[in-house]
């Protein structure tokens, strides 16, 4: 399948030091996509074009809706009218209870905190015994930063991947943060990937949204060439998700559960 692209050339006037020039200059494009589960409306997400399944499928998988592929009948995609509607096995009464909202690329699900970490005490702690390497842990992000390829022309995207011991497994940039890591978690769901050896890497902060996303999950590892919140790494500590951040050359940062970095 061809990946949609991400940006659009647009004609711009630059300013430098008193002097104009007219240019092209790419610019990220963000849609929105309808969510639709047993024909009840869920939630529009914003986010870039492209990975819509992926991200529909980690989006319901973050909310706790699905748990399993059985959990999911059929999934239609109306690309044209950016509509995707999900068909479950069994009903989904929490759809009906939802907070509906629009959400926003900008600041993630737009949720108020009493939700998602009412949504983290159902949580259980993450069991894996894998253990990561720390030049293995810096040759990923750094493999994540160069193959950032829309970053590195607009700067306007998040990147999110997946890896394991044997290198990188799934990536994905987006507008939203949060829309590249459901759209990770979308892939790994959809192709069966064992969680308990994973480790997810990200381009942006670990804050604690992310981390639930992570333990929701099941992934051991949270990997950032950014910083996390502090609610995150208590979050980390209570679900036993080992958190790195400040990874960039030669150098990284582990805020939890540091048995799992092999130094």
């Amino acid at each position: 399948m061809t990946q949609s692209p991400l940006y659009r050339e647009r004609a711009v006037k630059t300013y430098n030091r008193g002097n104009v020039q007219a240019a092209s200059e790419p610019v990220v494009l963000e849609v929105p996509l309808t969510v639709y589960v047993n024909d009840a409306e869920m939630a529009t997400l914003i986010c870039s074009p492209g990975g819509h399944k992926e991200l529909t499928v980690g989006f319901l998988l973050s909310e706790g809706l699905v748990q399993d592929l059985k959990d999911i009948k059929n999934i239609t995609f109306n690309e044209p009218d950016g509509l995707i509607w999900v068909e479950t096995t069994e009903p989904v009464p929490q759809v009906e209870n939802f907070l509906r909202r629009q959400i926003a690329s900008c600041c993630g699900k737009g949720r108020a905190a009493l939700y998602y970490i009412n949504d983290a005490r159902k949580l259980k702690p993450v069991q894996s015994s894998s253990v990561f390497a720390a030049t293995h842990l810096l040759h990923m992000i750094g493999l994540l930063e160069e193959k950032s390829a829309t970053f590195h022309k607009t700067g306007g995207v998040h990147s999110a991947a997946l890896a394991d011991q044997e290198g990188m497994l799934v990536m994905h940039e987006d507008i939203g943060r949060h829309n590249a890591v459901d759209k990770v978690f979308g892939h790994a769901f959809l192709n069966k990937f064992a969680p308990g050896d994973k480790c997810l890497l990200l381009s942006g902060r670990i804050s604690s949204e992310i981390l639930i996303k992570a333990a929701h999950n099941g992934i051991p590892v949270v990997l950032s060439r950014s910083a996390p919140t502090f609610l995150a790494v208590e979050l980390a500590d209570e679900f036993n998700i080992t958190l790195v951040g400040f990874a960039r050359g030669e150098r990284l940062t582990v805020y939890s559960h540091s048995e799992r970095v092999s130094m």
